[in-house]
């Protein structure tokens, strides 16, 4: 399959292939991944690598014939992965070096995380590093024993080409086999103690709180924000935790550094100024060059950051940047049923990034001499390029700071400039456009209803609002089970793949917000319904739990993952949402079972405090003082959303709302909170709950933020 705008229609077209006809191989011209839902397996239908998707059957043959298994892992908008394929997995050699000698696995690890998760812990010990695509050689009895990335064609340097790695490998299972498996046995006994099956109970303080935010300003750029080096990740559930950590600690480099770090993310290159939207990493310190795929947990993770930030400053720059990046997953990963896709690709037409890339004549053709030359000069697009001869759009000033150095108005440059980027976006739309991933995740469709569900209650805005429950209802009809079992990906009409820990957490988080922003009860009983059954399917009723359920296969062993990665840890969201859950029902033993899932996990955390921002938040969350505001509304429906938008449009984290509708009879149910909580004299009235204790009622906003801020 040949890297260029026919990778989406291939998948398209093979998608619609009559499978009755093939045999169970595929065929002379497929072979089994023909028979998937996934895009990035389908990309791969066509290799005449005897591929097998995960499964049993592929280890069941490397019994029988005696063959090592090659496990290849990778996203179908993951660049390297491309270049791979094109190079080694289309090459009719490659191919019969594989087919000879191994079983050959492909791996989704967006529909997979289990066996990405494991796998890449093996090759981050044997390796020190990871990255995809994956490939680790494993025996038949799935045991690792050798890892790599990114194998090239030929030789490169020190790194050898894939047939002599390949040969290398055959020629050692036939000549040193013993030698391979006792390295795989003392490599799976090392993954197993990594496991951390289970946490010793750690007391809940501040103390990790202030070592996170020392280690993170010891390594803050303080000239370009974000923490490090190239590349640069947004992390941006680190920079959700900073905010929290200025509000608990009193340190004002805390939000300081969150804040340049989103001004620093939304200015750059790493933003798509055109039609908006986060890459999935800057490749330089500057944020300047990014890794040009866009994926949905970005959007919502950078989307729920900015929606902290806008809450604890106020600035237009942050609700402004929440607004586009909600704009552009709506436009362009919505599904026309409510979910939301996974991601687009940074190829196009056979290079990366050429859909983003403009030269100066582009730009001049679309907007004239003269509004052309106040774009190109404000945006960085040059004769000499940026980005391989062509320019990637970004800001090195702010549109003010511009401004002053034309000598005129900010408004009436950033009207000169927001008509550019409109004119510029419609021409760019008529180009090939990047591959999409059309498969619905649980786990990051709850990310992203998280995300709008804070953007409509910040920004007044429905469309933002009615998105974020098409989306839940989607999950709810489409990708449970007639049991109630989540699963984890929908596409073409298929669920499939039993939900992971974090599709039942992140979803949950995301039907929290949705409750906050909508006070719909039906969407706090979901919530509810659902973490206890994730309870039930990944717990061990002493605080830990699993990255998969009690009913499906341990690729090795059942991992428990508490550090954050490309998204958030699912132990860390099923610990704050148990928490959040429990403050807004009054469920004491609900939260004891939120702060032991904590208790359990602080030790494993404490050697990486930065990369486990999730678990710090849920850890600041139940410090608390944790505050229920309850509203019992009135014949004024005006003072009801005054006191919504007053609270809501304040930094106050561990702060809940529930709005008593006396005519829900589910509410009631729900939560005993509301019982006795009457409007005084007609007037919605505000009842605060701060931990076990209730302040006077407040029947104005000002007594309502008078009791917040006592």
């Amino acid at each position: 399959m040949n890297n260029d705008p026919a990778r989406q229609d291939s998948v398209t077209r093979l998608s619609s292939v009559d499978l009755s006809r093939l045999p169970a191989d595929g065929g002379d011209s497929y072979n089994r991944l023909i028979f998937e839902k996934s895009p990035y397996l389908l990309q791969h239908a066509e290799n005449p690598v005897d591929w097998y998707p995960w499964g049993e059957e592929a280890f069941e043959r490397a019994r029988r014939e005696d063959k090592p298994v090659l496990v290849s892992i990778g996203y179908s908008t993951c660049h390297w992965c491309h270049v791979m394929e094109r190079e080694s997995f289309e090459d009719s050699e490659v191919a019969q070096v594989l087919n000879q000698s191994f079983v050959s696995i492909k791996v989704d690890r967006e529909e997979r995380p289990d066996v990405d998760t494991t796998y890449m812990s093996a090759c981050q010990l044997l390796t020190g590093s990871g990255g995809w695509p994956l490939n680790v050689f494993l025996t038949p009895e799935r045991q690792p024993f050798y890892a790599t990335t990114y194998m090239p064609r030929q030789a490169r340097g020190q790194t050898s080409g894939i047939i002599d790695i390949l040969q290398r490998i055959a020629g050692n299972w036939q000549n040193n086999r013993q030698q391979l498996l006792d390295s795989g046995q003392r490599l799976t006994d090392s993954l197993q103690e990594l496991s951390g099956t289970e946490g010793r109970p750690t007391p809940l303080d501040s103390k990790p709180l202030l070592v996170a935010y020392n280690e993170f300003f010891d390594r803050f750029d303080k000239e370009r924000g974000g923490f490090g080096d190239a590349p640069k990740f947004p992390m941006a559930h680190n920079l959700s935790l900073l905010l929290r950590l200025g509000d608990r600690l009193n340190k004002e480099n805390a939000p300081t550094m969150a804040l340049r770090t989103l001004q620093g993310i939304r200015l750059s290159g790493t933003y798509d100024h055109i039609g908006f939207g986060v890459h999935r990493y800057a490749v330089d310190a500057h944020w300047r060059v990014p890794h040009f795929e866009k994926m949905l947990y970005d959007q919502a993770l950078l989307a729920l950051a900015a929606a902290d930030a806008f809450q604890h400053n106020g600035s237009a720059f942050f609700s402004t940047l929440l607004d586009e990046l909600c704009e552009y997953v709506v436009r362009d990963l919505r599904d026309a049923e409510g979910g939301f896709y996974s991601g687009e690709d940074a190829d196009s037409e056979g290079a990366e990034g050429t859909f983003y890339l403009w030269t100066p004549q582009q730009v001049l053709d679309v907007l004239g001499t003269q509004h052309g030359t106040i774009f190109c000069h404000c945006y960085e697009i040059s004769e000499e390029g940026n980005f391989d001869g062509s320019n990637i759009v970004r800001l090195e000033m702010d549109v003010s700071e511009w401004a002053s150095w034309f000598g005129v108005e900010p408004e009436r440059l950033g009207d000169v400039l927001a008509l550019g980027r409109q004119l510029l976006f419609e021409a760019r739309n008529k180009r090939p456009r990047p591959h999409r991933d059309d498969k619905v995740l649980t786990a990051w469709n709850g990310l992203m209803i998280a995300a709008l569900a804070r953007a409509a209650s910040l920004l007044d805005n429905d469309h933002f609002l009615q998105a974020a429950r098409d989306s839940a209802e989607f999950i709810l009809n489409r990708l449970r089970r007639d049991d109630g079992r989540l699963l984890r990906r929908y596409r073409q009409g298929e669920a499939a793949v039993p939900g992971f820990l974090e599709d039942y957490a992140f979803f949950c988080w995301g039907l929290i917000e949705l409750y906050q922003a909508g006070q719909d009860s039906r969407h706090l009983a979901a919530a509810l319904e659902l973490t206890a059954a994730m309870e039930e399917l990944f717990g061990d009723g002493r605080g830990n739990l699993y990255d998969s359920g009690s009913d499906v296969e341990a690729v090795l062993m059942r991992n428990r993952t508490v550090a954050d990665g490309a998204v958030p840890s699912g132990n860390a969201a099923a610990a704050w949402n148990l928490l959040r859950l429990a403050a807004l029902t009054g469920d004491l033993a609900m939260a004891e079972r939120g702060e032991a899932v904590l208790q359990t996990s602080l030790g494993p955390a404490a050697a990486n405090p930065t990369g486990c921002s999730l678990l710090l938040t849920a850890l600041d969350y139940a410090l608390g003082p944790k505050d229920v505001v309850v509203l019992a509304t009135g014949a004024d429906e005006d003072l009801t959303r005054k006191m919504l938008t007053a609270l809501r449009r304040r930094f106050l984290p561990r702060t809940l709302i529930i709005t008593a509708d006396p005519e829900d009879r589910r509410l009631h149910q729900l939560t005993p909170l509301t019982t006795d909580k009457e409007p005084l004299q007609g007037q919605t009235t505000a009842y605060l709950c701060r931990d076990q204790t209730c302040l006077a009622p407040a029947t104005s906003v000002e007594e309502l933020l008078a009791r917040v801020d006592s």
